[in-house]
């Protein structure tokens, strides 16, 4: 962009400067002072008058001051009037011209004198004059008082004096400016106002023509209002054009460093120079006051420190806040905040989100305190007047270098503009900053994530204040599902000094949130904290994390070897080896085999008492008894609820209550279970890795699969297919794998069921309870295929696997049940009716509505006749008093089955069509489709909702059909409706089925109303 291609928006002054050059022709001169800011364009606009100044045939003379001259007098005036002033100095000075100086040397004013008379009669008596003089405020005071003096006497010469000013609101006060003791009258001043965005959005686009309007958007706020900016920007942006065409623009960088060849960063750096070494350093400790959180976890968050300046406390040593009505405190008082946040030294409220710091009492509310805090903060962190910082907050928006955010606190009008401000600091004085950012915030009671976040930055604190602000700020990150900050977080305390076992429990949570990242991420993490020296319960924290690491990454082996080789450390704490074998019985079938043996002793006429066993430990031996067949499903619950009862040790409490979660879903008592899910895992905390939380999880998926909530299912993370092409056998599949493939299966979705089997060779898979069900779910798959044979094999194997473990009931699988439909289809019914019969007495001890109905549904399909209605009927009635899933449609289906093929079809159709409404409600899509299979053979249409058509769709498959209709993605449907994706996917899959169409580009089509009359689908 050339010079002239910047006076945008300066056509008013460029006619007052070309008035007055022509006034000064016709002998009436005066002085003409253009004020404006660094970068405003005072030099293009003071030469683009110069150049219309001579094609009115005036001499001009130029002169551009610099900071250089202060100390050299009429630096300016040589530079102005060059060999003319070398002839000004042989001028014999006249009597009384002697100062105070060298004898014989000329008075200044003498001097000054003798210069303008020179100017009368060598310059201007021979053609009007332009004297175009630059940057006057860098002029030496000599130079500077003469140009003062002769703006009194140009009214009536032809000489027009154009003189630029920089003048602009500072920390360090400048001094006045050159026509402060002028009368305005003698002095015609105009100061340059920021270019409008039009204007800069103009300039954009004619250097590069048919730019995205975002990214001319995204210029116009990186320029700032300065033709300076704007201009080294485009600059910096054309230079990667190749064949000196216009280049298409690119996205705008966040950092100079993807700028070439960087004239933009050079030329904020020269703004930050011409405003001062105390001006820059404010402006530094803005940028990094703005980057406090941005650079811990990179997009997480778009303004870390709005919400620290705005929970920051307003008074202090800096002085009183602005007045503001206070904001109502929140309930509670003092009391400290239940997540454990930092209280602000003088007091503070809790939140919903933390610590709100007060001032005077009260809650920092309003936006006008709001930006006082953060001057104060900034001042402290530059070491200047917190007053000046806010009226250079202030002056700064208005030239739009800065501008507010939603809470009106100011910041860089662009991240590229922040970043050139901080590219003229090294990376120790940016540490120190951070630290010192630091250090206010957390005085002022600022939110922990935002002093953790410049922290993160900062240099060694060496405080006990900083660990813990980076701990309790990575506990927040990991609930809020922000993993990769907590690390980076936990990452930086490990920098702070601090006693054994603190270091230890950081190493814990840290190699917790790797290993979640990499199986062996962070087992070296573990591994040191389980060496260092502390408590026996901080040990037992890192056994139990490395030993869940060695298992998750296949040496569960190494796993229990450590555990059985670190033991010995606890010999005076026999509660805490408890723990441990408790953790090696979840994590081995072979310490399952060893629980075995200690029940048998304790039944045992000379065996222990119940109470020298752990709670754990009991709660484990009430989960083996439920799967052993030994106790019911009522003696189970009552147990569990009075090992809950008891005070827990927190190291055994996530053991005590997963078991009782795991126990309750098996007894159908599915609010208990979420419940009993959801205090563990509170209880676990941040501390992720842990035996108990994956069994919480799959008890999480296992609560939404007994209520045929498939969505659910499918959208849990960890149902995905596993990566192929690993080495060596692998963790194995999750629960989350099963209940996906038995949902994929339910929702008539074969092919991806089988591509989600396909993922795992169970050959090399663990020998674990979760391979079994998942060889139980394959089996469901390939009966659903038409491949009963197959299917008999998987359930078969199931069944034995578990009876090898003593695992006889079918709590875990219900392995029984399917292989005898397995029989049935293909003509054993002798072999089917054993395996139900078995089922059926296995069910009666345990006495729980899913199991007990399930039996008695294949008992009467086994059975077949009267009494198989009669077993088919009850297990109806059995099963409406459980969770409403698929079983009891399952029933209704056989029930209805059972009718029509003892030729009572009418009674037939009640339960059929039941069967049919509840599998559309539940998206249930092959029992739906049996059910009206057999409703057609027995003659009957279905009556009620239409299957097909707009008509079919459920609500949230209409809104979600609508939004992917209207051009939407899977992704901006998800964070548009708060979902997962898989569930997004779900309800398409389920909405194109109905529509009868394949591709989103029907959607629109297909989802217009039927006109009127026309008959509904049925499919």
């Amino acid at each position: 962009m050339s010079p002239v291609e910047s006076l945008s928006e300066r056509g008013d002054v460029l006619r007052m400067l070309a008035a007055s050059a022509e006034r000064a022709c016709g002998g009436s001169g005066r002085l003409v002072l253009l004020r404006g800011a660094t970068g405003t364009g005072r030099t293009a606009l003071l030469e683009a008058a110069a150049e219309h100044a001579a094609t009115l045939g005036m001499r001009v003379l130029r002169a551009r001051c610099t900071p250089e001259d202060t100390g050299t007098d009429w630096a300016a005036l040589r530079r102005l009037l060059g060999e003319e002033m070398d002839f000004a100095d042989d001028v014999p000075a006249g009597e009384g011209d002697a100062g105070p100086g060298e004898p014989g040397a000329p008075h200044p004013r003498a001097y000054a004198t003798r210069l303008w008379r020179l100017l009368l009669r060598r310059q201007a008596d021979s053609a009007p004059l332009f004297v175009a003089v630059d940057d006057v405020h860098a002029a030496d005071p000599a130079s500077r008082r003469w140009l003062t003096e002769a703006a009194r006497h140009l009214d009536r010469l032809p000489v027009l004096l154009v003189v630029t000013e920089r003048r602009q609101y500072d920390i360090e006060r400048s001094g006045a400016g050159l026509a402060h003791a002028l009368p305005p009258d003698l002095v015609r001043t105009h100061t340059l106002a920021p270019l409008s965005p039009g204007a800069a959005a103009e300039l954009v686009r004619a250097a590069f023509p048919g730019a995205e309007p975002g990214r001319v958007a995204d210029c116009v706020r990186a320029g700032a209002g300065s033709p300076l900016l704007l201009r080294a920007l485009l600059d910096d942006l054309a230079s990667g054009s190749a064949g000196g065409g216009p280049a298409p623009l690119a996205a705008l960088p966040d950092t100079c460093a993807a700028l070439y060849p960087g004239g933009y960063p050079d030329a904020v750096s020269w703004w930050l120079a011409c405003a001062g070494g105390t001006t820059s350093a404010v402006a530094r400790a803005l940028a990094v006051l703005e980057t406090g959180g941005a650079g811990a976890a990179p997009g997480t968050r778009t303004a870390p420190d709005a919400r620290g300046i705005a929970e920051a406390g307003g008074t202090g040593e800096d002085g009183e806040a602005g007045a503001c009505a206070p904001r109502a405190p929140a309930a509670g008082g003092g009391a400290p905040a239940a997540d454990g946040g930092v209280p602000a030294a003088d007091g503070g409220v809790p939140a919903a989100d933390g610590w709100v710091p007060v001032a005077d009492g009260r809650p920092v509310a309003c936006a006008a305190e709001r930006r006082e805090v953060r001057a104060q903060v900034v001042a402290r962190m530059a070491q200047v007047d917190a007053a000046r910082v806010a009226g250079w907050l202030t002056a700064m928006t208005r030239l739009g270098l800065l501008c507010q955010d939603a809470d009106g606190l100011p910041r860089y009008a662009h991240p590229l503009l922040r970043d050139a401000v901080l590219s003229g600091w090294t990376s120790g004085r940016r540490r120190a900053a951070h630290r010192t950012a630091a250090e206010e915030l957390m005085r002022r009671g600022a939110d922990v994530s935002v002093v953790a976040g410049h922290l993160a930055h900062a240099s060694v604190v060496a405080e006990p204040w900083a660990v813990d602000v980076l701990v309790q700020a990575a506990a927040a990150e990991v609930r809020a599902g922000r993993t990769r900050a907590a690390v980076t977080f936990l990452r930086r305390a490990l920098d702070e000094p601090m006693a054994p076992g603190s270091r230890a429990g950081v190493l814990v949570q840290l190699g917790s949130l790797e290993c979640a990242e990499h199986p062996a991420g962070g087992i070296a993490r573990l591994t040191e904290a389980v060496r260092l020296p502390g408590g026996p319960r901080d040990l037992v924290r890192a056994m139990v994390a490395l030993a869940t690491a060695l298992a998750r990454s296949g040496e569960t082996p190494a796993a229990l070897r450590m555990l059985r080789t670190e033991e010995t450390r606890l010999a005076d704490h026999p509660d805490l080896i408890r723990t441990l074998r408790a953790v090696a019985v979840l994590m081995s079938d072979h310490e399952l085999g060893a629980l075995r043996e200690e029940y048998r002793r304790r039944r045992g006429p000379d065996g222990d008492s119940s109470d020298l066993l752990g709670a754990a430990h009991q709660a484990l031996i009430v989960r083996y008894e439920a799967t052993a067949g030994l106790i019911s499903s009522e003696d189970a619950t009552a147990r569990i609820r009075g090992l809950l009862e008891e005070p827990a040790d927190p190291l055994a409490e996530p053991f005590l209550l997963g078991t009782a979660a795991v126990v309750a879903q098996w007894a159908d008592e599915l609010d208990e279970a979420e419940r009993l899910v959801r205090r563990a895992l509170d209880a676990l905390g941040p501390f992720l890795l842990h035996p108990m939380h994956h069994v919480l999880l799959d008890v999480r998926v296992d609560l939404a699969a007994a209520r045929a909530d498939f969505a659910t299912v499918l959208a849990d993370p960890r149902a995905r297919p596993p990566v192929t092409g690993r080495p060596g056998p692998g963790p194995g599949p999750a629960s989350a794998h099963t209940q996906a493939v038995i949902a994929l299966v339910e929702t008539d979705r074969l092919e991806e069921a089988a591509r989600l089997v396909d993922g795992f060779d169970l050959r090399t898979a663990p020998d674990s309870w979760r391979t079994h069900r998942f060889l139980y779910a394959r089996g469901v798959l390939r009966a659903a295929a038409g491949d009963p044979a197959a299917a008999l094999d998987d359930f078969l194997e199931c069944g034995r696997r578990q009876a090898a473990h003593e695992a006889v009931r079918s709590v875990v699988a219900p392995w029984r049940v399917g292989a005898a439909e397995c029989r049935l289809a293909l003509g054993r019914p002798r072999e089917a009716l054993a395996l139900a019969e078995e089922e059926l007495r296995l069910a009666e001890v345990w006495r729980t509505p899913r199991t007990l109905g399930r039996a008695l549904r294949v008992l009467g399909e086994a059975t077949g006749g009267r009494r198989g209605l009669d077993l088919t009927g009850r297990a109806v009635e059995v099963l409406r008093e459980g969770p409403a899933g698929t079983e009891l449609i399952s029933a209704l289906v056989s029930h209805g089955r059972g009718l029509a093929a003892s030729g009572e079809r009418s009674r037939a159709r009640e339960p059929l069509r039941e069967a049919v409404e509840r599998a559309e409600r539940l998206g249930a899509v092959r029992l739906r489709t049996v059910a009206e299979g057999l409703l057609h053979e027995g003659g009957a249409r279905r009556a009620g909702a239409p299957r097909t058509g707009p008509a079919a769709l459920t609500a949230s498959e209409r809104r979600i059909a609508g939004l992917a209709a209207e051009g939407r993605t899977n992704a901006e449907i998800a964070a548009l409706l708060h979902l997962a994706r898989r569930t997004v996917e779900t309800h398409l899959t389920a909405a194109y089925r109905k529509l009868g169409i394949r591709r989103r580009t029907q959607l629109p089509t297909a989802l217009r109303p039927a006109p009127p009359g026309a008959p509904a689908g049925t499919g």
